[in-house]
């Protein structure tokens, strides 16, 4: 009987604590489950091995993960916003999934299965300021913070290059070049956080198309004798909004750059370069520490 009693014990326990296991619950209940309404759906993709489908995105790639070994993706050759998926066995049955974070902060999330012949090869994806699905919640999150860019959320780092460019207000008027028919200005200079805006034009009055290499910004001294690589300390921007690459004849362009926010000494200026593809009208201006620091500074509200 002894023996009965300490196998039906044994037998409990072991019940009650498979039943403890197999709950479910986080903590033995007390975690706060997600909501559904917290959840971004993912877009379904179908890949298959003898093809290659390319998936466009509004802004360059800076991330990527694969839910499964089945899959094989990368960044297309001279593109920064296009990568290829194919599946690297075929038939394979289990669906998978697909992450992807771009530098304008967007998250996008998709479920993937294999098919033989894909539905769609080529998918050009929205980012969610033109995302116009009438939804709840987005298809795509812009909450994804770049170290890059600090404590700066790239969604409004986009709409305050946006609203600038599209403003297209000359703040500055006494800041620019001109040379071989080409003029190259400044036309406003803004703060928002830890970040500087450059507005620049590009006007070219010559029937000749201008092709642009580069744009540099650069510290010098004010009073090189001869300059070295120590003296020139050269910024890279972060982004810039509608970068140009040609200026046509009779044309122009303009640019907005967000650059990290800096200060410079009384023995240093900032010197903006813009070099021409394989010609010589390169175009150049200076910029002054008291021209940086009556920066305009942008209201969030008005760009939002």
């Amino acid at each position: 009987m002894k023996k009965i009693l300490m196998m039906f014990a044994l037998l409990t326990g072991f019940l009650a604590a498979h039943a403890q296991q197999s709950s479910g619950d986080y903590f033995e209940g007390l975690s706060r489950k997600i909501g559904f309404s917290r959840m971004i759906p993912p877009h379904g993709l179908e890949i298959t091995y003898d093809k290659t489908v390319h998936v466009i995105f509004p802004s360059s790639v800076k991330y990527v993960d694969l839910g499964s070994p089945n899959l094989i993706a990368g960044k297309a050759d001279g593109a920064e916003n296009v990568i290829r998926v194919k599946a690297t066995r075929k038939h394979f049955r289990n669906e998978t999934n697909m992450s992807v974070i771009t530098e304008d902060g967007n998250f996008y999330t998709f479920n993937v299965k294999y098919a033989d012949e894909p539905l769609l090869l080529n998918v050009e994806m929205c980012d969610f300021i033109h995302d116009g699905e009438a939804v709840n919640r987005p298809n795509n999150a812009m909450e994804i913070y770049l170290q890059e860019l600090g404590n700066e959320s790239p969604r409004l780092v986009r709409l305050v290059m946006k609203s600038v460019h599209g403003q297209d207000k000359r703040r500055v008027k006494h800041i620019g070049c001109k040379r071989f028919g080409v003029q190259y200005l400044l036309k406003g200079l803004y703060a928002h956080g830890d970040l500087l805006y450059f507005h620049t034009e590009v006007r070219n009055s010559t029937h000749v198309p201008f092709d642009v290499d580069f744009v540099t910004f650069k510290i010098v001294d004010k009073k090189i004798v001869k300059r070295t690589a120590m003296q020139e300390q050269v910024i890279c921007p972060l982004r810039a909004f509608n970068y140009l690459t040609r200026v046509d004849g009779k044309k122009s362009g303009r640019t907005v750059f967000a650059l990290p926010k800096f200060t410079l000494p009384d023995d240093k200026k900032l010197v903006v370069e813009m070099y021409e593809k394989q010609g010589g009208r390169h175009q150049s201006f200076e910029i002054e520490n008291e021209d940086l620091v009556r920066a305009e500074t942008i209201n969030e509200l008005k760009v939002r």
